[in-house]
C-alpha cells in the first residue's frame, strides 16, 4: 500500500527548513522560519533545464580549453582536462590520474544523462520505477558533495609540484569553465522537486 501524501494529510513542507506544515494553521508562510510555502519548487522543471544546458554549454570549453601549463626542464605545455590524465598516467601517477578523470569526466556526464532522464520523465508522467529514479535524485545529491574534487585536485598538484625541481605547473582557463559546470549542475540538482517524480502516482489516486 503506498504511504499518504502531504496534500492528502494537509501538510506542506518548507523548502528552506524542511519542516512539515500544517496548512491548517499556517496557510502561506512556514511557522518556524517564516518562508514563503509551496506545494512544489516554483518553476523546477524550467529552472533545472535552463541550469543543466547552461552547465553543458560550459562543458565544452572546459574540456578544450587547457586547464594546466607544465613546464618540466625545457619542456613546455599545456594540457586539456583529458590530456592531463594521459600525461599523468604515462608519468606513472595512475591513481591522479583515474581521480581526474573520474571526478571531471565520469561524474559530469554521469549527472547530465541522470538529471536529463529525470527530467523527461517528470514531463511525460511516467508512473514507472518512481523509488529507483529518486533513488537516482538521492544519488545526485551525494555526488555533489564531491563536484569539486577536480578542481582541488588540480590545485593541490599545483602547490605540490612548485617545491619540486622536476617542474612547475600552473592552472589555466579551463579549470574556470570546469568550476563553472560543477556549480551549475549542483544548482541544478537543487532546483530540481524530487517530489514531481510521484505526482503521476498520485494524480492515480
Amino acid at each position: 500500500m503506498t504511504p499518504p501524501f502531504a496534500d492528502e494529510l494537509n501538510l506542506r513542507l518548507c523548502h528552506r527548513c524542511k519542516y512539515a506544515c500544517s496548512l491548517d494553521r499556517d496557510r502561506h508562510r512556514c511557522s518556524r522560519c517564516n518562508a514563503l510555502l509551496h506545494r512544489r519548487k516554483p518553476d523546477a522543471i524550467a529552472r533545472t533545464w535552463a541550469l543543466l544546458l547552461a552547465a553543458f554549454v560550459f562543458y565544452v570549453p572546459a574540456n578544450v580549453l587547457p586547464i594546466l601549463r607544465t613546464t618540466a626542464l625545457q619542456h613546455d605545455s599545456t594540457t586539456t582536462i583529458l590530456g592531463s590524465v594521459v600525461d599523468l598516467w604515462q608519468d606513472g601517477a595512475w591513481d591522479i590520474a583515474v581521480i581526474i578523470f573520474v571526478a571531471s569526466v565520469v561524474v559530469p556526464v554521469a549527472k547530465f544523462l541522470i538529471l536529463a532522464f529525470l527530467l523527461v520523465t517528470v514531463q511525460r508522467r511516467s508512473r514507472g520505477s518512481c523509488r529507483e529514479r529518486t533513488q537516482l535524485y538521492r544519488g545526485l545529491e551525494l555526488i555533489g558533495y564531491w563536484s569539486m574534487l577536480d578542481v582541488f585536485v588540480v590545485g593541490l598538484l599545483a602547490a605540490l609540484v612548485q617545491f619540486g625541481v622536476l617542474g612547475d605547473i600552473e592552472p589555466r582557463l579551463g579549470i574556470l569553465f570546469f568550476g563553472l559546470v560543477v556549480v551549475l549542475t549542483m544548482m541544478a540538482t537543487l532546483t530540481f522537486d524530487s517530489r514531481l517524480i510521484w505526482d503521476a502516482v498520485k494524480d492515480e489516486r
